[in-house]
């Protein structure tokens, strides 16, 4: 029986500069600017998408910039890690590319069979890069980072917890996750076929460090899941597991509901339609600033208040 959860949907993390959280992820990671829309939630704020050629499911980093905003903290109840897979052919080229920058970095540090390079963007979002040997997805070349070295989208993330028993029963009772693996204090889960852009990573977080959300830190995960039925299949299965998920929400770009799993972090479950075309089309975007139909009328005071981003 397929799973109704197919893996890795989106990450949404908090920035300041959106100049400087643009500069970081096309102009040095390499990856799309696939939706430059707004915070339907905060208009006056964007929301930033990145991700592979069309925005694909398991590639989509996607960030809240509000400016002046403090600094955060990771520790536990937070998604401290977001991991991508490079080819491993390409671990010279990024360390090579990560002291053109000028950006400082960790490694290459081994971890069950993998090699990573850890890191952090200009506000201090935890960025890992993984070498996979056999992840097919096509990348996005471009701005010096040619396919053959390109990001293929997401490997695992990290859940920081000060309890991880309930939740790992959450994540293998209600959403079909299986441990897969394990190593000290890091227990990875994997589901559908344990490829990247499938796993968590549950690790222990140290209790002397007090978590503060700010720039740098993650907002929430999405997970991906097939349709609006399957959306509907997974959100009785968590109000069935003593959770409280919201009602659907229209992202326009896909539907979402939220929860707090046990420790605190936020999930998301959100479709994969419509997709990220269907406000413009699939060479245009991230060329235009996109609102969904409840703010157009409002445009002129959006664009008014909103900084211009140079692409």
């Amino acid at each position: 029986m397929q799973p109704l959860i197919n893996g890795l949907h989106h990450i949404t993390a908090l920035a300041s500069s959106p100049q400087l959280n643009y500069d970081f992820y096309v102009k040095f990671l390499g990856l799309r600017f696939i939706k430059k829309t707004i915070n339907f939630d905060a208009p006056n704020v964007y929301h930033l998408y990145y991700g592979n050629e069309s925005g694909t499911p398991g590639t989509i980093m996607t960030f809240f910039p509000y400016g002046n905003i403090s600094k955060g903290r990771k520790s536990g109840g937070q998604m401290t890690y977001t991991a991508f897979s490079i080819p491993v052919n390409s671990l010279s080229f990024w360390i090579d590319r990560l002291t053109q920058f000028q950006i400082p970095f960790d490694g290459p540090h081994k971890r069950f069979d993998e090699t990573y390079l850890r890191l952090e963007d200009y506000d201090g979002t935890g960025i890992e890069l993984v070498t996979v040997q056999d992840d097919n997805r096509a990348g996005w070349s471009g701005n010096g980072v040619a396919d053959e070295f390109a990001v293929r989208g997401f490997h695992t993330v990290t859940l920081n917890e000060f309890d991880i028993d309930k939740t790992v029963k959450l994540l293998t009772q209600t959403m079909q996750y299986k441990l897969v693996a394990e190593d000290a204090d890091r227990f990875r889960f994997g589901v559908n076929g344990n490829v990247s852009g499938n796993f968590i990573d549950v690790v222990f977080a140290d209790r002397a460090i007090r978590p503060l959300q700010g720039a740098g830190t993650v907002h929430h995960v999405a997970f991906a899941t097939q349709s609006p039925e399957t959306q509907l299949a997974i959100r009785e299965d968590v109000l069935s597991g003593g959770y409280n998920p919201t009602q659907i929400i229209d992202r326009q770009y896909f539907e979402s509901i939220y929860f707090r799993e046990p420790g605190g972090v936020l999930f998301e479950i959100a479709t994969n339609p419509p997709g990220f075309t269907v406000d413009e089309p699939l060479e245009a975007l991230g060329k235009k600033l996109q609102l969904p139909p409840w703010y157009e009328a409002q445009r002129q005071a959006i664009e008014h208040v909103l900084p211009e981003i140079v692409v």
